[in-house]
């Protein structure tokens, strides 16, 4: 019978089973979710995390490469735009006293006329 006490004890301990299958489940699948978001954030692919930390070390040595390299292209252009700003300012500049003195050499040879 159910009601025997070796009987319902096993179905007890088999639903207490279930349920402990059921949660782990659960929380297996939010964790791929939360790695799957991490991988997404950081650029890493999925594949790097689940198949170890050595080929995750060196996936991130190459991104840090990587990035080293963009910062010194974007260091030169910088520069160059920098460079390039001050020698259009300098013109600008040379431009602007060589007209305005003008401006005044003609106001003071128009007032003495």
């Amino acid at each position: 019978m159910v009601n025997d006490p070796p009987v319902g004890n096993s179905q007890e301990a088999f639903m207490m089973e279930m349920r402990t299958a059921r949660m782990l489940i659960k929380e297996a699948a939010s964790l791929c979710s939360c790695i799957c978001l991490l991988c997404h954030l950081i650029h890493v692919p999925e594949k790097d995390i689940f198949s170890g930390f050595a080929s995750l070390n060196d996936y991130v040595k190459q991104r840090i490469v990587e990035f080293n390299q963009q910062a010194e292209k974007s260091d030169r252009t910088l520069s160059r735009i920098a460079e390039e700003a001050a020698a259009s300012l300098k013109e600008l500049k040379s431009h602007y006293y060589s007209s305005s003195r003008r401006l005044i050499s003609q106001n003071l040879s128009g007032r003495w006329l």
